[in-house]
């Protein structure tokens, strides 16, 4: 797999700190994202660049065994105006390795992929990973999410 090049880009949403020890990330994503639907936070979002949902991982104490922040949100052309109770974080550019999850959301193709990046020999940079859920994600029980790991 060859790295890609991203350049930097800023994000605005809502975000949570959160850690995989004891499966305490599954239950705070989880609530993340129901709150990111049901509060229509996409909605709230000022100078979106368009509507592909980026869910961040970054600000790590350590590595993926410790503490570190999620961040739900879109891509921004300007952080100028951040709406009460979200974030803006700018995403540095970096070298990322492409990962792709193909299949059922809810029956843990994303939980499979992250297995798989944890226990690869991927030299991580633990700056900020994200997944991309795009056009291709918009059926959650056959979806295609791009995750890109730092490194």
């Amino acid at each position: 797999m060859n790295p890609e090049k991203i350049e930097s880009f800023s994000v605005i949403g809502i975000s949570v700190r959160t850690t995989n020890e004891n499966q305490q990330a599954m239950k705070d994503i989880g609530l993340l994202w129901q709150q990111f639907i049901t509060e229509a936070c996409i909605e709230k979002i000022p100078n979106k660049i368009d509507s592909t949902v980026y869910c961040i991982y970054t600000d790590y104490e350590k590595d993926h065994t410790k503490p570190y922040t999620t961040i739900l949100g879109c891509r921004v052309s300007d952080t100028a105006n951040i709406p009460d109770g979200m974030i803006a974080k700018d995403i540095s550019a970096s070298s990322y390795q492409k990962i792709i999850a193909k299949g059922n959301i809810f029956q843990g193709a994303l939980a499979e992929a992250w297995t798989q990046i944890w226990n690869s020999d991927i030299k991580r940079a633990y700056t900020a990973d994200f997944e991309v859920y795009s056009d291709k994600a918009k059926n959650p029980e056959n979806a295609e999410v791009d995750i890109f790991i730092a490194i």
